[in-house]
């Protein structure tokens, strides 16, 4: 099945999902575009080597923003890196003249797939994609808690001893230092997470507290370590990218736009949604017990605020 995807960005976070592309098979065109075109030319130059031990072949090239036209996804991974002690939404400022010129090169294309964002703090640079675009909501998604909810269930499943598959948990909100577990809905199993702690001597409700706290600096730490993260939101793209080219109906937590489902502000945030081929079919509504419905409003609101600066 021919299927096409777009990167806008051959940097360490846009190359590390095209090579996971590349590995998992996943589509049939891939299209690099930078601002940096030679980057782009050694870049595709360089996969296509790998094409002989892939799972089926790939077209790979550089291209131009009239590549968009046809594709069936277009994913945005440019912009400044986050610096060490520098918070996502310092970011804000930095990136949004970047989002928005860039998909305005996006749809003069004739583009009317999916626009995927991952450039950080991606919950408001997907809300500027959104408003620049003029797009239906459906169609422009965030990265979200994707990773964040990955690194989850890693810890969990660390810390019991058990496939990091079996962990079914999510966390939600802003990408970022507002973030938070929703532990009334966390399960190993079938088996919610406080049953486990109570028939488990691996873990108890302290070690729920320190997890959380490694999550939510996990991206600090490896910043401080090898200046930046890519590998992880790259295999995470590559999830998401399967979710909709092969049309699964999977729920991920991701950047949606939130007019309602949720009892917070009208702002693109972190919550499960369904995707497929069509994009966001439709957000899932948990029942949060009273701290999350209150971390929530207060994740939303701290995004709100500073995307209402950009205005």
């Amino acid at each position: 099945m021919k299927s096409k995807v777009v990167i806008i960005g051959t940097g360490l976070v846009g190359m590390s999902y095209a090579y996971a592309l590349l590995n998992q098979g996943v589509v049939s065109d891939l299209v690099l575009i930078d601002i940096d075109d030679s980057r782009a030319e050694g870049e595709a130059m360089d996969l296509n080597h790998g094409i002989p031990f892939s799972p089926r072949h790939m077209n790979i090239y550089a291209g131009t923003y009239s590549d968009c036209k046809d594709a069936d996804l277009v994913v945005i991974t440019a912009g400044v890196n986050q610096k060490p002690d520098e918070s996502r939404l310092d970011l804000l400022d930095r990136n949004a003249d970047i989002m928005r010129s860039i998909t305005h090169s996006i749809m003069e294309s004739g583009f009317k797939g999916i626009l995927l964002v991952a450039s950080n703090p991606v919950d408001i640079m997907t809300q500027i994609v959104y408003d620049a675009s003029q797009l239906p909501k459906e169609k422009v998604i965030g990265s979200g808690t994707s990773l964040d909810t990955a690194r989850l269930r890693y810890e969990i499943g660390h810390q019991i001893n058990i496939d990091t598959r079996n962990v079914h948990a999510y966390i939600l909100g802003e990408h970022g230092e507002s973030e938070f577990v929703v532990w009334s809905n966390a399960y190993v199993g079938a088996k919610p997470i406080k049953d486990v702690i109570k028939s488990m001597h691996a873990i108890n409700f302290e070690d729920l507290d320190h997890i959380a706290k490694r999550v939510k600096n996990a991206a600090g730490e490896i910043i401080a370590r090898k200046s930046a993260t890519y590998y992880g939101i790259g295999i995470s793209l590559v999830r998401i990218t399967s979710a909709i080219i092969n049309n699964e109906n999977r729920i991920l937590p991701l950047s949606v736009l939130n007019q309602g489902e949720y009892d917070c502000a009208h702002i693109y945030i972190g919550l499960p949604a369904v995707i497929n081929k069509d994009g966001i079919h439709h957000i899932v509504e948990l029942s949060l017990d009273e701290s999350e419905k209150a971390s929530l409003k207060h994740s939303a609101n701290t995004l709100k605020y500073y995307y209402d600066q950009l205005h």
